[in-house]
């Protein structure tokens, strides 16, 4: 084989190889058509890529495909700029323990020195804004496992069907078999959006209070989801569920700023440019109304009584704070002359 015809089989094998890892089942005449090769060549790069150690495995069907399977170590993996670049932003934040995945700082750090070893130069500034211009908040929400996250992840990449113990909000467990769909962070709490097969209907699970049964069930058709967005949906579930006090504000101001200053699973439903309805709710009056004022914009609510009453009194207390020696000497000395 002349220099170039190995140059072209080698780029063929990278690329062979990044369609492997992208999804879990090809089958072989799509990876022919996506590589402009013939079946039979596809089948002696596959050995190839067997040879080099990569676990890829046959699978049946009408035209037959190939997976590329668990080995006994993990082989290299081909991942593109945008892919790099994320990827190395959340080990970053997950090595600062900012994240809500317990007992992962360690090992973060080992696989972001890894990874930044290896990084090409022109990626290295996009890293370096992202790392000197974001500023990750700690999680305030309960850690999970890693490996649990993993576990519905894959079944969710997977579409397989998945059973787990779960401990609902008062202690009662029971045993769910689920199709799980997708994962999503709150920024305080995980949760797993799934079928309830049991229960025929769309529920959210608190990744925190499940442990997943293995190994996961058969392959499943994914179903359409309830508007088609799987974040509105578990934030808008998660929001009915705060807490006991609950209540829809009338806010004058527009949606995005409000969403912008409300706790992550509060819903806000846009009226007009200048107004809209944030539902939300709370464990108690008392710290409904603090979420309320530290909006700080004009707002409106009709009830419950025991919310006004606490209204109420956080403005009254507002009203008659004291500014204290400091504030007051501040006061005085904008008043009056320039000091010097």
């Amino acid at each position: 084989m002349s220099t170039r015809g190995t140059r072209d089989a080698a780029g063929r094998l990278l690329r062979l190889l990044s369609l492997l890892q992208s999804r879990t089942d090809w089958p072989g005449p799509e990876l022919a058509e996506r590589l402009k090769v013939s079946t039979r060549t596809i089948r002696t790069d596959i050995e190839r890529l067997r040879d080099l150690g990569y676990p890829v495995t046959a699978t049946t069907g009408t035209t037959g495909g190939y997976r590329l399977g668990p080995g006994a170590r993990l082989p290299p993996l081909l991942l593109d700029d945008d892919e790099a670049v994320a990827v190395a932003v959340g080990l970053r934040t997950a090595a600062t323990g900012a994240g809500t995945v317990e007992g992962i700082e360690e090992t973060s750090l080992r696989a972001l020195a890894k990874l930044e070893q290896v990084l090409p130069a022109r990626l290295r500034p996009r890293l370096a804004a992202l790392a000197a211009y974001t500023l990750p908040a700690p999680g305030s929400g309960p850690a999970v496992e890693a490996d649990v996250l993993a576990t519905l992840a894959g079944a969710c990449r997977d579409r397989r069907r998945l059973r787990f113990d779960y401990r609902d909000h008062d202690g009662n467990l029971t045993v769910r078999d689920t199709e799980p769909h997708r994962l999503v962070s709150t920024g305080r709490r995980w949760y797993l959006l799934a079928w309830d097969v049991g229960r025929t209907g769309w529920r959210s699970f608190r990744v925190d209070r499940l442990t997943p049964r293995t190994p996961p069930g058969p392959v499943f058709t994914a179903r359409p989801l309830p508007d088609g967005d799987a974040i509105s949906y578990v934030t808008k579930g998660v929001a009915s569920v705060l807490g006991p006090c609950r209540t829809v504000a009338t806010v004058r101001a527009p949606a995005e700023v409000v969403a912008e200053r409300i706790p992550p699973v509060a819903r806000v439903e846009h009226v007009d440019a200048a107004t809209c309805r944030l539902h939300i709710g709370a464990s108690t009056p008392l710290l409904l109304a603090a979420y309320l004022a530290a909006l700080g914009l004009d707002f409106t609510v009709e009830g419950p009584p025991e919310l006004l009453r606490r209204l109420a009194e956080v403005a009254a207390r507002c009203a008659s704070a004291d500014a204290g020696p400091l504030g007051a000497a501040a006061s005085s000395s904008s008043d009056g002359a320039p000091q010097t």
